[in-house]
């Protein structure tokens, strides 16, 4: 397909706080299968299914799309640590389950087993008839270990000495008389599975920039895998003398650019740790992850939560906020059922991009290794999935592109009584619409008079209505302005309330 094809069938995030919906393809499809009694891949996903369970969705990221590694899939056969991972998953799980990491990239075609190319054309076609866009997966530090690029004469790997490799067998490999090293966080065991690109090599940066331009013909937005570790300070760190000095330019910054240049609409987003998601912002990437906040709300309190929303505007609305992934534990594990209710309306009512991955809806418990190809059987929690039914209608959607975000201070009913600092609260608001969001993020009933600032009440009445439990309370004007909102919520409750003026 020639690239003007590919673009008829674009649809760019015009949503600059999207809802993206993760799915693990392989798993994902597998269980459709079983569903509706047929195979079923990127090129018959029913059509019901998509306007049932997709359209309240900016995005759909396809995790897993691409051709993995036959090497890939034999080591993960075989290494012991992975095999009690799967037995966690799947109880009864057999060697055809294991298909390899999709992080271990053999070719960046899109797997046939899953309708290839031409499936996932099929796929956005009808995504974007309905303004969804597709996200994939790129993978920028490595590639599979029996990848073409390792045959070729270049620098595009970082490589070792035959000292090396005797030395650190699980660290380095050979192709012939070549040594390489295997693709690695400076923090964790390499990748043994992958081959590392030198992300000083021009050559390399060459590379990605065509395989970049390849994948941005067939999806309108990357999330890009371990980001952080191609700055020029990271690589460095990491490889020191084997990759000698570093360039003066950055490797997103020479990549980036050079895509955005043939796709301004195009969307980066870096999985990014280590506190370095400003970083990568300043270097082109459109959203960065918050692993802050999601270890926030995993660990602390409600005050260490604003502490983190207390960032610049320019910061907030970079970050993509998740409390589950396909590296996470199950959200409901973490939090308990009730808890990931707030932590959920926290994370997905913020600034920036917001993810909920495939099965967090459904209070699904059991995390499913990335190189399986199906999912374990467990039974839907209907009372989660009534609750993220009402909160996905109630999010700020693309109505608030244009509109202001601000934190709203809470202050005690009464002197003695500190639960006032067990809630988060902010607001949205524009021209014609306020939206404010109250959590009591906390194990104890709370209370507190919400002071929502740049609102002039006048002597009118106003009407609040719970987007979420569907109720609606009424004040005078005259008493907001001078006590504030009175708000009472048992513990991990919260409100989504929309504010309008009756008269």
């Amino acid at each position: 397909m020639v690239r003007s094809e590919f673009m008829k069938i674009s649809c760019s995030l015009t949503n600059k706080h999207p809802l993206i919906f993760e799915i693990n393809t392989f798993p994902w499809l597998n269980t459709l299968s079983e569903i509706f009694g047929h195979p079923i891949n990127l090129s018959n996903i029913p059509i019901e299914l998509i306007d049932q369970e997709l359209t309240a969705f900016d995005a759909i990221w396809c995790m897993g799309v691409w051709e993995r590694s036959p090497k890939g899939k034999n080591i993960a056969r075989n290494e012991e640590a992975l095999q009690k991972e799967y037995q966690k998953a799947l109880r009864y799980y057999n060697t055809d389950d294991v298909i390899g990491s999709p992080y271990s990239i053999y070719y960046y075609h899109v797997d046939s087993q899953i309708g290839g190319s031409e499936g996932l054309e099929s796929f956005r076609k009808d995504l974007a008839e309905r303004n969804i866009s597709i996200i994939l997966d790129y993978v920028p530090n490595h590639v599979a270990i029996d990848h073409l690029w390792t045959l070729e004469k270049s620098d595009v790997f970082v490589k070792g000495k035959i000292e090396d490799l005797m030395q650190k067998p699980f660290e380095y490999f050979s192709v012939g008389q070549d040594v390489y090293a295997n693709g690695r966080d400076p923090n964790f065991a390499p990748w043994t599975d992958t081959v590392q690109i030198n992300a000083f090599s021009p050559e390399a940066r060459e590379k990605a920039i065509n395989t970049l331009l390849n994948i941005a013909e067939q999806c309108d937005g990357v999330r890009c895998d371990m980001a952080m570790l191609m700055t020029n300070k990271v690589f460095k760190q990491t490889w020191g003398e084997k990759v000698g000095a570093k360039p003066e330019t950055e490797f997103w910054e020479v990549v980036i650019p050079a895509v955005k240049d043939k796709f301004p609409h195009f969307k980066f987003i870096a999985e990014v740790y280590w506190d370095m998601e400003w970083e990568l912002m300043q270097q082109g990437f459109d959203f960065c992850y918050d692993k802050r906040l999601y270890e926030r709300l995993a660990n602390d309190n409600a005050n260490r939560v604003l502490e983190h929303l207390l960032a610049d505007w320019n910061y907030q609305k970079k970050l993509l906020r998740f409390i589950e992934n396909h590296d996470e534990p199950r959200a409901v594990t973490v939090f308990g059922e009730e808890a990931s209710k707030a932590a959920a309306m926290i994370a997905l009512t913020l600034p920036g991009a917001r993810l909920i991955y495939d099965g967090q809806m459904r209070g699904y418990e059991i995390k499913v290794p990335v190189q399986l190809r199906r999912n374990p059987t467990e039974d839907d929690n209907l009372d989660l999935m009534e609750f993220y039914e009402k909160l996905i209608k109630a999010l700020p959607g693309e109505e608030f592109n244009s509109a202001k975000w601000s934190l709203c201070k809470s202050q005690p009913i009464i002197g003695e009584d500190h639960s006032y600092k067990n809630l988060v609260a902010y607001q949205w608001w524009n021209d014609t619409e306020r939206r404010v969001i109250v959590v009591n993020y906390s194990l104890r009933p709370s209370k507190a008079r919400i002071q929502i600032e740049n609102i002039d009440y006048g002597s009118s009445k106003w009407q609040f209505t719970d987007m979420i439990s569907e109720q609606k309370y009424s004040y005078f004007g005259e008493n907001l302005s001078k006590n504030g909102l009175y708000v009472e919520l048992a513990p991990w409750k919260g409100h989504i309330f929309d504010i309008t003026k009756i008269y």
